[in-house]
């Protein structure tokens, strides 16, 4: 299968780099003119994934028309830009969805979205734990490949399989999609936890707590709890909330610090999905009844609607519970 991948960023850079270790030509399409040019002059994107040689059979372009050929596209686009750009992609091609994220004014998941935008796409999700930067440099990583055309899906996972990455197939596509949107609001509340000094006991609390609400919303929008606590929940948990090379993580480190969320987010030009992700999970939790404290409380430190000091009291003086 010809592949494409629509997203230059760090992580659609690496899944290209990943698909094109067998030498095999790989579309990468970028918003940015200098990005593309980069990739082709010099086989490298300095922008986002720097010190990292890229194969020669990745070639960047910023026309979509450069994916007709395609028989599968990655879309790594932002979450909250998925709709436009995957209604520009050429029609009836498998899209492969790696972004990770709740559309605002809709709570569709991505692959709701591109139902939508591209009614006569096959769609599977690819999620997991994954530092793009790793998976660029070929060191083992495992992710989740959900598709509910079971065929489809085993097609696509033995095209995107490597010796150093292994994609386990599931057909629970809603699972896999909300392990990867509610683990990123997690992982800045960890980070808090990191800034702002309050010890791994607290980041430990954190993640088993913050897992329990991304089951119970989870379930509400019917995925299977085996999902969530595998590869695409769980295991893309662990890994959010540990390292500060989760975006998501560092910024949730500069909040726990004492920096306004406006500043922190004014001085990206990555994205942190996790900020734009937190009011909508906010909101469509609220929708269904279920509750979800430790999301509440990175939105009320995301829009200064609280101070650190009164968020923490707050969580803490929650009333006992059984677990």
């Amino acid at each position: 299968m010809k592949a494409g991948v629509i997203g230059a960023g760090a992580w659609g850079t690496a899944l290209a780099q990943l698909l094109a270790s067998d030498r095999q030509n790989v579309v990468l399409w970028a918003l940015e003119p200098d990005v593309v040019e980069a990739i082709n002059a010099s086989h490298q994107n300095p922008l986002y994934l720097a010190n990292i040689p890229l194969s020669p059979s990745v070639r960047a372009t910023g026309s979509m028309g450069d994916l007709a050929a395609c028989e599968m596209l990655l879309v790594v686009s932002p979450a909250q830009h998925l709709r436009a750009v995957v209604s520009q992609a050429p029609a009836g091609v498998p899209l492969v969805l790696c972004s990770k994220g709740i559309e605002a004014g809709s709570s569709l998941l991505m692959s709701e979205v591109a139902a939508q935008a591209q009614p006569d796409s096959p769609i599977a999700v690819l999620s997991g734990p994954t530092f793009a930067h790793e998976v660029a440099k070929g060191l083992p990583t495992a992710v989740t490949l959900a598709c509910e055309d079971r065929d489809l899906g085993q097609r696509l996972a033995a095209r995107i399989a490597r010796p150093s990455f292994r994609p386990y197939l599931s057909d629970d596509v809603i699972g896999a999609e909300i392990g990867g949107a509610v683990k990123n609001v997690l992982a800045i509340a960890c980070g808090v936890a990191e800034g702002a000094g309050l010890g791994l006991n607290a980041r430990a609390a954190l993640i088993s707590r913050g897992f329990a609400e991304m089951t119970r919303f989870g379930l509400a929008r019917g995925a299977r709890a085996e999902t969530l606590g595998g590869l695409s929940g769980l295991g893309d948990l662990v890994l959010t909330c540990s390292s500060t090379n989760s975006r998501n993580f560092s910024l949730g480190k500069g909040l726990g610090e004492g920096a306004s969320a406006a500043e922190l987010l004014s001085n990206r030009r990555t994205v942190a999905e996790g900020a734009h992700t937190a009011p909508v999970l906010r909101d469509a939790a609220r929708a269904a009844g279920v509750e979800m404290p430790v999301v509440e409380a990175v939105c009320a430190l995301l829009s200064e609607a609280a101070p650190l000091s009164d968020v923490i009291d707050a969580l803490l003086a929650r009333p006992l519970r059984p677990e």
